[in-house]
């Protein structure tokens, strides 16, 4: 079965979190490291949440292969 959650986070608060995981990466020994520090700071259910934002965010800047959500 899968589960698929009905919680919508605000665009602001994903902006946010990908910004602060560009900003801490530095202090932390991995990038999920971060991830996960900013999940748990910004009360963002779990650690994936906030990696499928850094990602998508990563694709949209070009520096990722995938579907871009900029037109």
């Amino acid at each position: 079965m899968k589960f698929v959650s009905s919680k919508k986070y605000p665009p602001e608060l994903r902006e946010r979190a990908v910004r602060m995981v560009a900003e801490v990466r530095d202090q932390h020994e991995s990038e999920w490291a971060a991830i996960g520090a900013v999940a748990d700071l910004l009360g963002v259910g779990t650690a994936e949440t906030v990696r499928k934002w850094v990602r998508q965010d990563q694709v949209d800047a070009g520096a990722r292969p995938g579907t871009s959500r900029r037109s």
